[in-house]
């Protein structure tokens, strides 16, 4: 688990340190270096989102619930296969909305979960 937060840390280190540079030249238009930044920050989101550290409340989800998470599961598929494959600002911006809808699926999945039993239940 120390690994992956030290691993997003730097992820995270490195964009704010391109953004920056890119910003101090001067340069106001989104390149596809830009684009690219920002898609692999939902990417990121997403990820993280989908590897929660109460696993046990993922267990106990219910049908709307756990057809969310396979859904935001799909989405980071999909999204990490876009981001591999776009060389254009127009790409990665595809890559942006896959990613962002998956996460619209995780709060979905965490809404049903607030409802449901399977929190109560880990609670106890």
């Amino acid at each position: 688990m120390g690994y992956i937060v030290l691993a997003l840390l730097l992820i995270v280190g490195a964009t704010f340190a391109v953004i920056v540079q890119r910003r101090s030249h001067g340069d106001r238009g989104q390149s596809d270096l830009d684009a690219e930044v920002e898609a692999s920050g939902w990417v990121l989101r997403l990820g993280a989102g989908l590897s929660v550290p109460e696993a046990r409340i993922w267990a106990g989800a219910d049908e709307t619930a756990t057809r969310a998470l396979t859904a935001a599961a799909e989405c980071h598929r999909t999204a990490g296969l876009q981001l591999a494959e776009a060389h254009t600002a127009d790409e990665y911006a595809a890559a942006s909305r896959t990613a962002q809808e998956g996460l619209a699926h995780i709060t979905r999945a965490r809404a049903a979960l607030d409802r449901g039993p399977a929190l109560a239940e880990s609670a106890a």
